[in-house]
């Protein structure tokens, strides 16, 4: 696969955080006055409920007050933490890597973003593949020559669909791909005019508890040697599970993959902005009511992929 990093390479990076996390240099406040923009995902995911939890418990607790913007989500958010038109975005931990060193996905090979730090993580992201509830369709190789809505283009959720695509044996050319946010990928689970979606967020994902109650799902399991091959080929998947009785009619834990959710900045942002911002969202985790059991103080840096900010390594220590 063209995704090149191996295992190695991704603990000694999540490694050299501690070492290199203070030699970052403090910009101003790139939001301009109090107001600091926060860019999100789709509405359907987890990231846009967690960020206006996030956005209450910041305005509650400092001066600032957050812009939560609903975006196409990790290769999005990157570029615009890039450009400096966000402040504060969520990403997953494997695009922030890539967008950092330049590597991976196309769009952000040889271009890397030096400017983007890590904030904090925060929970799993769970790989969900949907289909029909009579679809017939039970694992990922059964998706050759089907229609499939891999998620909004250029977002994360697109990127490891093809990934674990490519690594069972489907390429481009193998299936007809779509490309929406989530709530439009579960219409069209409905409607019948796909076969399949990939839906990446901490679970129950909005979207997809609302098409299983309304019109019932079938998830594909991501398992065994598909399962191995997919961790092997790109490190920064980790075995994980959608517990029984999550979504209506899912009565077995289905196995699958996920990646970790984390918050990151960029080195324009006043490093006590960020420590202003860090220290209110985990001095307050009781307060946050989407994947709160994820959320805490110790787990904030497992699988940090890339330099902390200054004014987060001031609050973790």
């Amino acid at each position: 696969m063209s995704y090149d990093l191996n295992r190695r390479q991704f603990v000694t990076a999540a490694g050299a955080v501690g070492l290199t996390a203070l030699a970052g240099c403090s910009g101003s406040d790139s939001a301009g006055g109090n107001t600091l923009s926060w860019h999100a995902g789709g509405t359907g995911g987890t990231y846009y409920p967690l960020s206006n939890n996030f956005k209450t418990i910041v305005e509650d607790n400092t001066d600032y007050s957050l812009q939560v913007q609903s975006t196409g989500a990790s290769l999005e958010n990157v570029g615009s933490l890039n450009r400096e038109d966000a402040d504060f975005a969520l990403i997953q931990n494997d695009v922030a890597y890539f967008a950092v060193n330049g590597t991976g996905p196309e769009e952000l090979q040889g271009n890397p973003m030096e400017n983007i730090r890590g904030v904090a993580t925060l929970y799993p992201e769970t790989i969900h593949v949907i289909t029909q509830a009579d679809s017939g369709i039970e694992t990922i190789q059964d998706l050759d020559g089907a229609t499939i809505n891999t998620g909004d283009a250029g977002s994360g959720t697109q990127v490891n669909a093809l990934q674990i695509l490519e690594t069972a044996g489907i390429e481009e050319g193998d299936f007809t791909e779509q490309n929406t946010d989530f709530d439009t990928a579960t219409d069209q689970i409905r409607d019948g005019d796909i076969d399949a979606a990939f839906v990446v967020g901490g679970w129950p994902v909005g979207s997809v508890e609302n098409l299983a109650t309304s019109a019932g799902i079938s998830l594909v399991e991501i398992s065994g040697e598909t399962r191995e091959n997919v961790m092997n080929d790109a490190e920064w998947f980790a075995e994980d599970s959608i517990p029984a009785d999550t979504y209506n009619g899912i009565s077995e834990a289905v196995e699958t993959v996920s990646m970790q959710a984390m918050i990151a900045t960029h080195d324009g942002v006043d490093e006590a902005v960020v420590e202003a911002v860090t220290t209110a969202i985990f001095d307050n985790v009781d307060a946050i009511d989407q994947k709160s059991e994820f959320i805490t103080v110790d787990s904030a840096q497992d699988g940090m992929p890339i330099d902390l900010h200054p004014g987060a390594a001031a609050y973790f220590g």
